[in-house]
């Protein structure tokens, strides 16, 4: 189980990126443009003036259950450790054990 202050740190990094996401993504888009280069400095300094947690890259996958940073499968949200604890129970249709 990973510590309460990182789950609810992620926790905040989403909802700030949510939050400045739409704004973030106007902002890159007039970069684009063709500008003058006083005018893109302008709106680069506007951007780099929102929070460093509102970037969408800097969000971390994180299992459904225990919060388990590594090793996480994006279908199911869970680490690998509860998927195969949850496989073993059959608490997941259709995974079977492999053996060879």
């Amino acid at each position: 189980m990973a510590k309460k202050s990182l789950i609810e740190r992620e926790k905040k990094k989403k909802m700030l990126a949510n939050k400045y996401g739409s704004l973030r993504q106007s902002l890159k888009q007039q970069l684009e443009k063709n500008l003058s280069i006083q005018e893109k400095l302008e709106v680069f300094q506007m951007l780099q003036s929102l929070p460093r947690n509102s970037a969408p890259t800097r969000l971390r996958n994180r299992c459904y259950l225990t919060g388990r940073s590594r090793s996480n499968y994006r279908d199911s949200g869970l680490s690998r450790h509860v998927l195969r604890e949850m496989a073993h129970t059959c608490l997941l249709p259709g995974s079977k054990k492999s053996s060879w």
